[in-house]
């Protein structure tokens, strides 16, 4: 299986973690922090479908602008632990998550940049 294919799974797994967490954030978030956390991640999944499509110069801008999203869900993330809307536990959880789909959106990009 090459790398583009695990990053969709690892995605994918992320999503159905996150989504329903966030559900648990403070209620007077939700249209503020808990909605841009989510749309990060979901922005991020879209992107990397759409560069997937692609080829090229094309690609790497989608993949460029899942890498901007992937940093939005990082920061998001962040506040989420310092207001202990996360516990530790869940923080290393979901940071270990992100952080292998990092890589791996990092080893595509260098590989567009590549061809």
């Amino acid at each position: 299986m090459s790398d583009e294919m695990v990053i969709f799974t690892r995605t994918y797994d992320l999503v159905t973690w996150l989504i329903p967490k966030s559900l648990s954030f403070p209620r007077s978030q939700r249209f503020v922090v808990t909605k841009r956390l989510q749309d990060a991640a979901l922005n991020f999944q879209e992107r990397i479908i759409e560069a997937n499509r692609q080829r090229g110069r094309v690609r790497l801008d989608r993949l460029r602008r899942a890498d901007a999203e992937l940093d939005k869900v990082r920061l998001y993330l962040r506040l989420a632990l310092r207001w202990d809307w996360l516990t530790e536990g869940q923080y290393r959880h979901v940071s270990e998550m992100v952080k292998e789909i990092g890589t791996l959106l990092g080893g595509w990009i260098k590989q567009t940049r590549g061809t």
